[in-house]
């Protein structure tokens, strides 16, 4: 795989040294996690990191991430694979009404072994991250395609849970925004890194240095979210919205879906001419494989492919 990078005309040549050691990272057969080196990929705020909190520093005590109570519920997580027309579609599902969906660290952890094992599972294509709760959205990073639903509220940890996913989907009622300078404390979730690259760094700074709460189409209108709908009767909205878009990813060839997201996510944190390095390394890895040979074959013969995600 390395020598079909390195053949392909300019790729080498023209990269500097850290430039050539991503596309070498890149060229080496990619895990199901399918992330480059933690020291070319920069770091990720996980799950897990969430669970360990704050510690107190030495020499004197330091604010404590705060959790919600650590009653213990099996349901607090479900985990649905959708069947027949929607197979390969995930839903996780979350579920702690007593708690208002406030991230416990058993929710956490929860959340952490289902991304574990989603991660190496070759017959997830998307997932969708949603609230059980009515009018509550809870408050990773994974290879497969994310889509946040937001249909109730989405504060503090909420909001930064569907900032860690690809897409954001919302009903024009509900209520997001990073609210805990209110509380003398920081967005501890990945907020202060996530919303500024989504939405531009001068705009994440009045939001929360404000502590503001923006509805559905406020949201939109910043660029928060991708698609804001009028909620229903059912107050399922968003996650309708989620599943149609899940339904348009389905089609696509599953390795292709999770290589572009990682050229995307691994671009977006270097310069062009080193993403455009990254780009042509995950291109490389496309090439020989069994899908790719699938689609031109059922282009020809004017089919839907049937693509294995090999």
């Amino acid at each position: 795989m390395a020598a079909a990078v390195a053949a392909a005309p300019g790729t080498l040549g023209s990269l500097h040294a850290g430039g050539a050691r991503l596309v070498a990272a890149c060229s080496a057969r990619l895990c199901p996690g399918l992330r480059l080196p933690r020291s070319l990929a920069g770091r990720r705020v996980s799950p897990a990191t969430w669970a360990q909190g704050w510690v107190p520093a030495a020499g004197g005590p330091a604010p404590k991430r705060g959790y919600s109570s650590e009653m213990k519920t099996e349901d607090e997580l479900r985990v649905r694979h959708l069947e027949e027309e929607n197979r390969g579609i995930v839903v996780l599902g979350i579920n702690r009404a007593y708690g208002k969906n406030a991230l416990s660290k058993n929710l956490i952890k929860m959340l952490s072994k289902a991304v574990d094992a989603l991660k190496s599972d070759k017959k997830v294509r998307t997932i969708i991250i949603r609230s059980e709760v009515p009018g509550i959205f809870c408050a990773a990073n994974l290879p497969v395609p994310t889509i946040a639903a937001i249909d109730g509220l989405a504060l503090g940890g909420g909001l930064e849970l569907a900032l860690a996913c690809d897409i954001r989907v919302a009903a024009s009622s509900a209520k997001m925004g990073l609210v805990e300078t209110k509380l003398a404390i920081i967005p501890g979730g990945g907020g202060t890194q996530r919303l500024p690259r989504a939405i531009g760094m001068s705009l994440a700074k009045e939001l929360i240095f404000s502590a503001r709460v923006l509805d559905g189409q406020e949201a939109k209108a910043v660029g928060l979210i991708s698609h804001v709908l009028e909620q229903n009767q059912e107050g399922d909205a968003a996650y309708r919205k989620a599943l149609d878009l899940a339904r348009e990813f389905l089609p696509q060839g599953p390795v292709a879906m999770r290589v572009a997201k990682l050229a995307i996510n691994q671009g977006m944190e270097v310069d062009l001419v080193t993403g455009l390095a990254i780009e042509e390394a995950c291109y490389a890895q496309t090439i020989p494989t069994k899908d790719r040979l699938e689609g031109l074959l059922a282009f020809k013969e004017k089919r839907p492919p049937r693509y294995k995600g090999e």
